[in-house]
């Protein structure tokens, strides 16, 4: 079975998700934007062996610390969409930007693609490439337990932003209605920032995504 849990980062509160199978306890990690630290005290406590990390954009709250984090446990990158390879080219700055610690750039291992798949032991998720916030941002849909990691494409009672360089705000909206809704009602989604909700939640009471 699939399990996941989930650990706010850096000054921005990013969700940083693990993600492992529990057969085999082998996890991956979806955007470890910093604080790596306290991931890797969380990998340890839990009893599982990191993989594999997951992006679902190349903002430096989301990955940051992705690069250090390959370099030294020699792990793959995945993701995100080709779409950020120029967010990616500039997360050394990103990082001077908003104060973080030095950040790498690097080459993802694996590019996604929308209609992907990633796996991690025995456990597959389904990638949906989901521009608007990022030109190149992805979710992964896990259906078995009904979850979706969505980064910044939606949030409890808000939606990503979009006046980023290369952000799109009808085609966030776009992503969210045609992309994460028929994942249905009773998803659960983990955004990069702040609680969890359900689709079926946001489809009636999200005020920027409501009645869509």
């Amino acid at each position: 079975m699939l399990h996941y849990h989930t650990i706010p980062v850096t000054a921005f509160q990013q969700n940083c998700s693990l993600v492992w199978c529990d057969q085999q306890m082998e996890a991956a990690v979806i955007d470890p934007g910093g604080d790596l630290e306290r991931i890797e005290a969380e990998i340890e406590r839990l009893g599982l062996q990191l993989k594999a990390i997951w992006l679902t954009h190349a903002h430096i709250d989301h990955a940051g610390g992705a690069g250090e984090l390959a370099e030294q446990h020699g792990l793959p990158i995945i993701g995100p969409h080709p779409g950020d390879q120029f967010w990616i080219d500039g997360l050394p700055q990103q990082s001077q930007m908003f104060g973080f610690p030095p950040a790498l750039s690097f080459t993802p291992t694996r590019w996604l693609q929308d209609g992907d798949t990633v796996s991690i032991g025995q456990e597959t998720l389904q990638v949906r490439h989901c521009p608007g916030h990022t030109p190149g941002h992805v979710v992964f849909h896990a259906p078995q337990i009904t979850r979706c990691f969505v980064g910044d494409v939606l949030f409890a009672g808000s939606i990503g932003r979009t006046d980023f360089p290369q952000g799109n705000h009808q085609q966030l909206i776009d992503s969210i209605t045609q992309r994460l809704w028929p994942m249905g009602d009773a998803t659960v989604f983990i955004p990069g920032h702040g609680p969890e909700s359900s689709f079926g939640r946001e489809r009636q009471s999200n005020p920027y995504v409501g009645g869509t």
